[in-house]
């Protein structure tokens, strides 16, 4: 019987399964194993004999690997005994499988083949073959593990840490585990600072450190820059990982030694628990990452909260619904009066954003306004605002043939300040629509103030030289430094709404409206009270100095016509 065909001499695999050729019993026991012989992987002839299984013939690469001999069938008989019994007894002519020979350091693996003729079913006879992978394989487990290494720490990097977990899980169930996610404080600044070896000296010892204060069974793996991630098997629930959190804070209290200088490190912790049968490893870290950020915030280790996800899921919903609102035109600006309090008459209108959604839910600018600033939304949402309040201003002063004897106030963000570029953004409006910059009031907040303090009165000053008016806006909840704002061009301070609500009843609030409307006379700047609904408090504030007033007393914000329909009867 032929035991081999030709090899293509590009890819030297052998066929090991005869389909032609002579009878091995035809041969003999000496020509087969020369036919054996020829082959250049281990092969062997087993037939089943009245005591067991036996080798008939094996060839040389056979025995140089250690695979046994005509005389020890062990290991193949020992551990593959069974298998070639079962193919004996079957109805197929070959059969494949991968099999592991030796232990864990230095095991070989094999790719075996079981194969004979249909016409030899009957005869107990079968051809056995052998392909060594063991270099190949060991090949691919080696850049594997690299690639699921982090080559600075050593330990697992994302993808090692996401796949671990992931069969834990598969073994043990998600409610056994909990992930916590470690963010450093400071690290890019003691990078750009110190230098990418000092940042890596650092992240080293911060791993050490943490190692050392986990448990046998957790496992640490570095998933991101200046990220950790940790795989927590619980016993006995939130507390285990609260108590692992704890104990990597103290950890990392005492200053780290780079160079010559004594650096502390502090931390940002989240933590997401497995619940249920449902969920996996992806979603069990992303809890954890989601927890983490909200702990940048807070400064104390957060616990991944469906409500608060849940939050942030409706809050990129409105973030891709308001970017299309405002390409296509989508939102209007209503306009609230801004009164004399002596007189009764309409002074300004303050312009304010309204946005109905494209099912028809009417959001209020305190639900999408934060969306807009967290998302940079701000700085396109702000520019429509002041080409439309410029517009107002237009047609107002169109109707009345000339001037219609009001301003309009539009409201600055924080983040559009940072961000845009405001006195040019501002100029162009009032160009674009004829205005003079003396009709527009610009209506700033006092976090703007504390952000970039000298960026932002540069920009004032470009703005006092358009001929703007600049209030600034709920005065009194910020943290002003009344120095500084002393040297500000400001002519106008808003009152905040918290404290002219329910002044009449508390007598706090009073002080501090008296105490506000002293400041702005002594800095020669006028005052306006948000949040007025009665007569009597109108009166008051008049009567204690406030020049302006804003609230539902003279009217709820209204539509670009409505707004100059009642400015004609109020001013007539």
């Amino acid at each position: 019987m032929m035991l081999l065909s030709r090899r293509r001499k590009d890819k030297p695999v052998p066929v090991p399964v005869p389909v032609t050729g002579p009878d091995p019993r035809v041969l003999g026991p000496s020509s087969t194993a020369q036919t054996l012989n020829l082959l250049p992987i281990p092969a062997a002839i087993v037939e089943r004999g009245a005591h067991g299984l036996v080798f008939e013939s094996v060839n040389r690469p056979f025995r140089l690997a250690g695979l046994g001999t005509t005389a020890d069938l062990s290991p193949v008989i020992r551990q593959l005994g069974a298998r070639i019994g079962s193919f004996l007894d079957s109805d197929t002519n070959d059969y494949e499988f991968d099999w592991e020979l030796g232990d864990a350091v230095d095991a070989r693996f094999f790719r075996v083949r079981f194969a004979r003729r249909s016409t030899e079913r009957d005869n107990g006879r079968c051809l056995v073959t052998l392909i060594d992978h063991t270099s190949e394989l060991r090949t691919q487990r080696s850049l594997r593990r690299e690639m699921l290494t982090d080559s600075l720490t050593g330990l697992p990097n994302r993808a090692g840490f996401g796949e671990d977990l992931e069969d834990e899980i598969e073994r043990s169930g998600i409610d056994r585990f909990a992930v916590l996610v470690i963010n450093l404080d400071r690290f890019s600044r003691i990078n750009a600072c110190m230098g990418g070896l000092a940042g890596d000296e650092l992240l080293i010892s911060v791993a050490r450190r943490v190692k050392g204060a986990l448990r046998g069974h957790d496992m640490l793996a570095r998933t991101g820059g200046d990220e950790f991630a940790i795989r927590l098997e619980l016993d006995e629930g939130l507390q285990d990982a609260l108590h692992v959190a704890k104990r990597i804070q103290n950890a990392l209290t005492t200053p780290f030694r780079l160079s010559d200088f004594e650096i502390r490190v502090d931390c940002a912790i989240g933590i997401a628990i497995g619940e249920g049968e449902r969920g996996d490893a992806e979603e069990l870290i992303r809890h954890a990452q989601f927890a983490m950020k909200r702990a940048k915030k807070s400064g104390r280790t957060e616990v991944y909260q469906t409500r608060a996800f849940d939050v942030v899921r409706q809050e990129f919903s409105i973030e891709t619904e308001l970017r299309r609102a405002i390409d296509n035109g989508a939102l209007a600006l209503n306009f609230q009066p801004i009164c004399d309090l002596a007189s009764g008459q309409i002074v300004s209108f303050e312009a304010l954003a309204r946005w109905t959604t494209e099912s028809g839910i009417a959001l209020s600018p305190v639900e999408f306004i934060p969306v807009a600033e967290e998302s940079g939304l701000i700085v396109p949402l702000g520019r429509w605002a002041m080409h439309e309040a410029a517009r107002a201003m237009a047609v107002w002063d169109a109707r009345a043939g000339g001037d219609c004897g009001v301003k309009v106030a539009v409201n600055l963000s924080a983040i559009q300040l940072q961000r845009d570029q405001i006195a040019p953004m501002v100029q162009a409006a009032l160009e674009a629509h004829g205005v003079d910059g003396r009709k527009i009031t610009l209506e700033l907040t006092e976090s703007a103030l504390v952000t970039d303090p000298d960026r932002i009165a540069q920009t004032m000053q470009a703005l006092k030289a358009l001929g703007t008016t600049l209030a600034m806006d709920d005065f009194g909840t910020g943290y002003s430094n009344l120095a500084y704002l002393q040297k500000l061009p400001i002519d106008v301070l808003k009152i905040d709404r918290s404290f002219v609500s329910g002044m009449l009843a508390d007598r706090d609030k009073v002080a501090i409206v008296r105490a506000i409307l002293s400041l702005a006379q002594a800095l020669g700047m006028q005052t306006t009270a948000e949040g007025i609904e009665t007569n009597e408090l109108a009166q008051t504030l008049a009567a204690l100095g406030c020049n302006y007033g804003q609230g539902f007393l003279y009217s709820r914000p209204l539509c670009i016509d409505a707004a100059y329909a009642l400015l004609l009867e109020r001013n007539a």
